[in-house]
């Protein structure tokens, strides 16, 4: 049975005792509504108490996988164990394939400088001339 199937149940079972409960509440003797009444009161207040502290839980993208299950049949063990297991090899594909497009863009980079060298070694002018400041203004207002 789930959490969500459990917590159903358990509302649906309150309400019918609260439903029992006000249909018979007028009958009952002024003393025992004021003991109900201040029994009702403190509950109140435990349940206001344990709603304020929320237990914190880490947010993950992805069916929610939980540490300790439940069940603790072999099967299930097995089961949890290779989601999780599943996990570390999506995350070490990852990592190598970011790894991959880095080297990839590292070698492009480098073959573009190598044509930008064999350009200017090809080139009819000296590479001094491409260190002259004067070269590029002349450059930009020649054409």
């Amino acid at each position: 049975m789930s959490i969500n199937e459990r917590d159903i149940r358990e509302r649906r079972f309150a309400h019918e005792i609260r439903t029992a409960l006000d249909a018979s509440a007028e009958a009952l003797p002024a003393d025992i509504a004021e003991r109900l009444a201040a029994a009702r009161r403190i509950a109140l207040a435990r349940r206001k108490a344990e709603v304020a502290v929320p237990v914190p839980q880490l947010a993950m993208p992805g069916p929610h996988v939980p540490m300790f299950d439940e069940d603790d049949s072999p099967l299930h063990r097995a089961g949890a164990w290779l989601r999780r297991l599943g996990l570390i090899w999506t995350l070490v594909a990852l990592a190598a394939g970011l790894m991959g497009i880095y080297h990839w863009q590292q070698q492009k980079r480098v073959e573009e400088l190598a044509d930008v060298d064999a350009a200017m070694l090809l080139d009819d002018l000296p590479p001094t001339a491409y260190a002259d400041e004067g070269f590029h203004v002349f450059l930009k207002h020649g054409q």
